[in-house]
């Protein structure tokens, strides 16, 4: 089964504040360096510049660890001359404030907390950390590939050993937590496309777990909390997990659209709008069309009047998040107006669940994918229904049919397990209220750093979704040449899709997990490209 455990950088308020109360438990309380408060709280000194590393479970710190690489080190204050005692290095970090709750100090979680640390070192480039090792745990540090040097530092109940570990150092540890050798002197990209996008460390762990049978009871449970969670997120009554991308969830579709009598109106406003009128004509649907400029928000009332001109119109399919532009269609408005008429609302859905609220509550179909906003893995396509069953038709191909997904245990045909597993974790993690409030304040960033340099996204922020920003670039600047820098220097934007390099736009997504220093850094980088220009 999955563990219940969450590994993570620190990113949230109520996580910080479990820090400080986890910090003092184990600096004042158990290991007595610093003085005790009547608030049993202990904000580190360098609070400000560390990043914190969690080990979660149901929002409740069980443990953590710190990285900091900005000199003085804490150990620079405690041992004089502190770099006569270190071997060359070029980049160096300090590990800091390892701590678990006692009731959880088990070997398992410690190296799941040191993998994600470790991931993120790797990305940084350290090529040696230092530690203040506790003097009962040698053992554990050395059998980590950690060197002592200098004299013991501390006092009478809080005595520490200087440490360090060099890359060359831990390539010789026999069992190494983090596979340097994966990446040689290469640090991750960081990956700000609509997909795929960055998974957490307990995603990828899951993934490469065994595979199950998809008969097997275990994993038709985990299968059925998944298609559970789904349905908590977005409020639909039903939902089936197909093997294949988003455009089979919206041939699934198209294919029961096809059983019903009724014509059809299909609105579109950009490059995947215009792909449902592709699926509409391939399944040989009769429908009306309102085609708008991309980057154009529907008008509601002119979609209204054509419902009341043409009652033989049952159904309407739209996109919700048009991520060619990052316009959001109005679902809300759309639903109105589909149930004042008795009208089946299909919307595509795969770039707007888990970036923005999503209420399929009412709507009759929608397409989503296990990637982009749900920060997992691409394999699964997902169809959400508004009843708890679709009827049966055998003029449906059996792998289209979405009542064989819904009915039963929802399991008709073989699926990969371990992406099943990747997805039930990642909603498992999903903080979508957390996660909003961090997109919108890192896209704001973005917004702003972008009209500074005259590029400001093509969609207005009320109108767009913030986790995807398109840039209409200058005719004198080439968005295949700009994004192809941009990826040898680690960024990875979307730049090569046909419609993209056919207007000269680059889009930059905020769907994955990326920090704020991941941020800065595409923004600087960006910044610098449009001033200086490419270099040869």
């Amino acid at each position: 089964m999955v563990q219940e455990y969450i590994f993570k950088q620190a990113t949230e308020p109520w996580e910080f504040e479990q820090i400080h109360r986890l910090n003092y438990e184990t600096f004042v309380e158990e290991i007595p360096q610093h003085q005790g408060n009547q608030d049993r709280r202990l904000v580190d000194l360098f609070h400000e510049q560390n990043t914190y590393f969690i080990c979660l479970h149901n929002r409740e710190l069980l443990g953590m660890l710190a990285l900091r690489d900005q000199r003085p080190f804490s150990l620079d204050r405690k041992l004089e001359n502190l770099d006569s005692y270190l071997p060359e290095a070029k980049s160096i970090c300090e590990i800091r404030l390892l701590a678990f709750r006692k009731a959880v100090r088990h070997r398992e979680l410690l190296r799941r907390l040191l993998y994600e640390a470790g991931q993120y070192m790797l990305t940084k480039g350290y090529d040696m950390a230092i530690i203040s090792g506790l003097l009962e745990q040698q053992k554990l540090y050395r059998h980590l590939g950690f060197v002592p040097f200098g004299p013991i530092v501390g006092h009478d109940g809080a005595q520490f050993q200087p440490m360090y570990l060099t890359a060359e150092q831990y390539a010789q540890v026999r069992r190494p937590i983090v596979d340097v050798k994966a990446r040689p002197g290469q640090a991750k990209p960081i990956l700000l496309m609509p997909g795929p996008v960055e998974v957490s460390s307990t995603v990828r762990d899951v993934f490469f777990r065994s595979t199950l049978s998809h008969r097997w009871p275990e994993f038709i449970a985990l299968h059925r909390q998944t298609r559970q969670r789904l349905c908590n997120l977005t409020g639909a009554h039903n939902v089936g997990i197909f093997m294949g991308s988003g455009t089979l969830a919206n041939d699934a579709v198209a294919g029961q659209l096809s059983l019903l009598s009724e014509r059809g109106l299909i609105l579109t406003n950009g490059e995947f709008g215009e792909r449902l009128l592709d699926h509409g004509h391939r399944f040989g649907l009769s429908f009306e069309t309102v085609q708008l400029e991309w980057g154009q928000p529907f008008n509601l009332v002119e979609v209204e009047r054509i419902l009341e001109n043409q009652p033989n119109i049952g159904w309407v399919w739209a996109v919700h998040c048009e991520t060619s532009t990052g316009m959001i269609n109005d679902l809300a408005g759309l639903k109105q107006i589909c149930l004042k008429r008795k009208v089946r609302l299909c919307m595509d859905c795969v770039s707007s669940i888990g970036t923005i609220p999503v209420d399929l509550q009412d709507v009759y179909l929608a397409s989503g994918v296990s990637g982009k906003g749900l920060c997992c893995y691409s394999g699964l396509s997902i169809v959400f229904c508004s009843a708890q069953w679709m009827p049966r038709d055998s003029r449906l191909p059996a792998c289209l049919d979405v009542s064989n997904y819904v009915v039963s245990d929802g399991v008709p045909f073989t699926i990969c397990s371990n992406l099943v597993a990747a997805l039930h974790q990642a909603l498992q993690e999903l903080d979508f209220d957390a996660r909003m409030q961090r997109i919108c304040h890192y896209s704001r960033q973005l917004r702003n750093a972008m009209a500074d340099i005259g590029l400001p996204p093509l969609v207005e922020e009320s109108l767009c979704n913030p986790a995807v920003l398109t840039l209409c670039l200058n005719p004198s600047m080439d968005s295949g040449r700009i994004g192809e820098h941009l990826k040898r220097s680690g960024f990875l934007v979307s730049y090569g899709s046909k419609y993209l390099r056919r207007r000269n736009w680059i889009q930059i997504c905020l769907m994955g997990s990326i920090s704020e220093k991941n941020l800065q850094d595409i923004i600087v980088a960006f910044k610098a490209l449009i001033r200086d220009g490419i270099p040869a």
